[in-house]
């Protein structure tokens, strides 16, 4: 009991540190931001380039996708622009997770002392700078806590058998994360929980690798959102988002078991045999899509526009 609420706590800490570091650094680089994604994204590759970086500074592809609808909902960017910034921001995502495995327990205490004391600073961007060491404490606290609590939790017989059907069954796995990332709308999170559990033992690579790819479909559901009501541009890059993200991970479906082998000789740990695989996932789907990346906006054109009459 204790065990799972302590779990649930630091699940807690660990999105409030998300939000916190996310926002710090929003804070700071606010208009920049929009700059870029407004100025720097004329062609596929430069998109991706600047998705890439933007998704990578702020560690939030939901954020730079809600960007993204709203300025293509507001004119400022054709839809057709859009396609690179989202190919570019699956691929920054994957900085965050390849961060997570980082051993930085001697930063966690300095980090949140230093937050702390410049969060109560008058100057916004010195307020922000603090969010932004506090949400990097909270982060790295909360990812080893849930790599402790892992094991534990996995005694109770519930959770462990239910564990085993997550093992055996990689739909199953899918579609948790799936679920879990679109109710919590951030599959950094749900990720990131994925690989202290793998760290623990308690799941394999392969079923983290599932999970990995169902929180890819299940972020859809933040641009989504956004775009409700926000026009034919905006809706139109909601959609571009879901496909190119449903059929990345239908590709790559029958192929888990190839993901996993490759990566696992890459590294030796499983937390990042499964930072590596997102990135080995996310980086194949962009470049595949790439070169045909204004016919992939054609395509969605077809599909999604009204036919005219």
């Amino acid at each position: 009991m204790l065990h799972g609420i302590a779990f649930i706590f630091f699940i807690l800490c660990f999105l409030f540190g998300m939000a916190w570091l996310r926002s710090g650094l929003f804070n700071i680089a606010n208009q920049k931001i929009k700059t870029w994604l407004h100025y720097l994204t004329s062609t596929p590759v430069k998109g991706v380039m600047t998705g890439t970086v933007v998704t990578a500074f702020i560690h939030s592809s939901s954020a730079v996708m809600v960007l993204t609808v709203g300025l293509a909902s507001s004119g400022l960017i054709p839809f057709r622009q859009t396609i690179g910034i989202m190919l570019g921001s699956n691929i920054g995502t994957t900085f965050t997770l390849e961060m997570f495995t980082l051993d930085m327990n001697y930063l966690i205490v300095p980090s949140m002392i230093i937050g702390c004391v410049l969060y109560f600073f008058r100057s916004p961007q010195i307020r922000s700078s603090g969010m932004i060491f506090i949400g990097f404490g909270l982060i790295f606290t909360s990812i080893r806590a849930i790599q402790w609590l892992a094991t534990p939790l996995t005694t109770h017989e519930s959770l462990r058998s239910y564990m085993i059907q997550v093992n055996e069954h990689l739909v199953l796995a899918l579609l948790i994360g799936c679920v879990l990332t679109a109710i919590i709308q951030s599959s950094t999170v749900v990720t990131g929980v994925t690989m202290g559990f793998l760290a623990a033992g308690s799941i394999d690579l392969h079923a983290g690798i599932a999970i990995m790819l169902g929180a890819n479909v299940g972020t859809c559901i933040t641009a989504f959102i956004a775009s409700i009501g926000g026009g034919t541009q905006a809706k139109l890059t909601a959609y571009a988002h879901i496909w190119l993200n449903v059929m990345g991970v239908a590709l790559f479906i029958p192929f888990i078991p190839i993901l996993g082998s490759v990566v696992g000789t890459l590294a030796d740990s499983a937390d990042l045999q499964l930072a590596h695989a997102s990135v080995l996932f996310n980086l194949i789907c962009s470049l595949l899509v790439l070169p045909f990346a204004n016919s992939f906006a054609r395509l969605i054109e077809k599909v999604h526009l009204p036919k005219k009459s």
